[in-house]
């Protein structure tokens, strides 16, 4: 019987900085790192310059998306004591990751390495459809708070479970529109979303 409140925490622009992994593996690829384009694009293909790939190319560049690349994303600044802190305060933290479940392993080890305090990650896979891929195992899990960076990510959330959104870089981003409207809150970062859950709770 679970003893501790539970949060979900996304991956990938909540508690691992994608986008600079993606600029690592992109100078594997190309042989030198990639010039910044946009420093506030969501997206990793907009803020960096690097070509649109397609056929066999783009098929050798996803080769480079293994297990070692996923045990070695980067933390995002303030990520990991921002966990620390929630943990202090008697939570217990869970990755909720739209990644294939055979990297789900390497994504736990990547954020142990790291030294965040995450004993769990879940890996929903990304196929398209009504709901958010991560909805079903929000709901099993049964957290007092999800939180994420993509807005999408929201849909089909029970309104038992505090929706977070973080919003992150505003350039290209999807997190517009009237479903803003339904989340719970919204923040800067992880961090931020730390200060407003301890100071409510």
């Amino acid at each position: 019987m679970r003893t501790k409140p539970l949060i979900a925490l996304d991956a990938d622009g909540v508690l691992l900085d994608y986008n600079l992994a993606y600029a690592k593996a992109w100078g594997r690829f190309a042989g030198a790192d990639p010039a910044e384009r946009d420093a506030n694009a969501y997206w990793h293909m907009d803020r960096w310059y690097v070509e649109r790939l397609t056929g066999e190319r783009l098929a050798q560049f996803r080769v480079l998306f293994d297990t070692k690349f996923w045990t070695n994303i980067p933390p995002i600044r303030g990520a990991v004591e921002a966990c620390h802190r929630l943990h202090d305060h008697g939570y217990e933290l869970v990755c909720v990751s739209a990644l294939d479940d055979v990297f789900a392993k390497a994504r736990l080890e990547n954020l142990r390495n790291l030294g965040f305090p995450i004993g769990r990650v879940f890996a929903t896979g990304n196929l398209p459809g009504e709901r958010s891929p991560k909805a079903q195992i929000i709901d099993e899990i049964k957290p007092v708070a999800f939180v994420d960076d993509f807005l999408p990510y929201m849909r089909g959330i029970r309104h038992e479970t505090h929706t977070a959104l973080v919003l992150r870089e505003p350039n290209g981003s999807p997190n517009v529109g009237p479903a803003l409207a339904a989340l719970g809150s919204t923040h800067a970062d992880l961090t931020a979303f730390c200060e407003c859950w301890l100071a409510r709770t």
